[in-house]
């Protein structure tokens, strides 16, 4: 990709990147990663490879979705797509299947052009609130029109002070982006004692910076991971 945050216009994606250099990240476009091999990363850009040494080294792309997915394959015979993701209806329901529904980050639906939604809190509400409906409906013996996705905007934050909204007709970027990412953050949490308790824990990180940092080190057991783990194993076990 030649530009960041590719599905937002591309005025807001360079004003992203610039928030980012400021921030002293070297941000690299037309760029893939190809291997990584202990302290070394190799970057291919067109037909060249570049080397880059590093003690440490972060990555923080691509997403995989959940097992039950795999699950949901096996069992039913539903298609995934390459990240994992079940190609739903448009009732989001599984073929053959009408009363099973996956919805949010797991469910693959494609929209108007084509495009599978992202896996995004607002396309997972959406789609809660019409399962939801639709299920009361057919209770009732009535039918609901194929699921669609309203898009409200777009935001995404970039750093302290530092954010881009694409509402429509409106684009935004700078802190007041970052002052509507914060409302609506605060306007989607469920409790009103949780949007208390995040916003002063906000305004404490902003005006003494300070972020803590939880350590766990040593050699210990956990028995809520463990129990984790064997019901994870029992569930592949069990496929």
């Amino acid at each position: 990709l030649d530009s960041i945050l590719s599905n937002y216009p591309q005025k807001l994606s360079s004003k992203a990147k610039k928030s980012l250099e400021r921030l002293g990240v070297e941000v690299r476009t037309n760029s893939i990663v190809s291997s990584i091999h202990n302290e070394t990363v190799y970057v291919k850009n067109d037909e060249k490879t570049e080397i880059i040494q590093s003690h440490t080294i972060l990555w923080a792309a691509g997403v995989k979705a959940s097992f039950l997915g795999k699950v949901l394959s096996i069992k039913t015979g539903v298609e995934l797509d390459k990240t994992g993701r079940v190609k739903v209806q448009g009732d989001l329901s599984i073929p053959g299947y009408k009363d099973i529904f996956v919805i949010g980050d797991l469910a693959h639906f494609l929209n108007e052009e084509n495009i599978p939604l992202p896996g995004v809190a607002p396309v997972a509400m959406q789609q809660g609130y019409y399962v939801a409906n639709l299920i009361k409906k057919k209770t009732k013996g009535k039918k609901v029109k194929a699921f669609k996705y309203k898009n409200k905007g777009n935001l995404a934050v970039i750093g302290r002070n530092a954010a881009i909204a694409d509402l429509g007709a409106i684009k935004l970027s700078g802190f007041i982006a970052w002052m509507i990412w914060l409302y609506v953050h605060l306007r989607y949490l469920v409790e009103f004692e949780s949007k208390i308790l995040v916003l002063f824990q906000w305004g404490w990180n902003y005006f003494t910076r300070n972020k803590s940092a939880r350590l766990i080190t040593g050699n210990y057991n956990f028995e809520p991971v463990d129990k984790l783990k064997n019901i994870d194993d029992d569930l592949r076990k069990a496929v």
